[in-house]
């Protein structure tokens, strides 16, 4: 009995962990919710402890990250962003709900401003989509262009 409760808890919090990463259910809304959307290719990471709004004292990694396609938001060619989670000497840091991110990876970024100049996800690990070899977002099978698509088609409906 006991052997089932555990199961069930560890099912019912992998399900949970992975809703809130990948592509998320509804692109539209989350196009509408995010500040700027941008696609690119993260050039470097650097982590750092940081303190939080809270308090809490943890790893974040700063990305600089080349964009090559904006689809919502001021366009530019290099954004700064953090994304909770990283690796200092030999203290790791991994997040449920938000992908690690290393130099390399190419990423579709739902992005909102953290009040201080820097760009964090938007509704966290739903805002980092990161993309395989064939543009497909890691784990499904949603397109960069199914993407585009969807956001184009939200951020127009915002104009109405």
């Amino acid at each position: 009995m006991k052997r089932a409760i555990v199961a069930a808890a560890l099912t019912c919090i992998a399900a949970v962990a992975a809703a809130q990463t990948g592509a998320p259910a509804d692109v539209p809304a989350q196009a509408r919710g995010a500040k700027r959307i941008v696609v690119g290719r993260i050039l470097d990471v650097q982590a750092q402890f940081q303190t939080n709004r809270f308090g809490d004292r943890l790893i974040v990694s700063n990305v600089l990250l080349e964009v090559s396609e904006t689809l919502k938001g001021a366009a530019a060619s290099l954004l700064r962003l953090s994304v909770e989670g990283g690796t200092v000497g030999d203290l790791t840091l991994r997040v449920s709900d938000l992908p690690a991110v290393h130099p390399g990876d190419r990423v579709v970024f739902f992005l909102d401003d953290d009040g201080s100049g820097m760009h964090v996800p938007h509704d966290r690990g739903r805002g980092v989509l990161k993309l395989d070899g064939a543009d497909r977002i890691e784990g499904t099978t949603l397109t960069l262009d199914d993407v585009r698509q969807q956001v184009r088609g939200a951020v127009g409906q915002e104009a109405r």
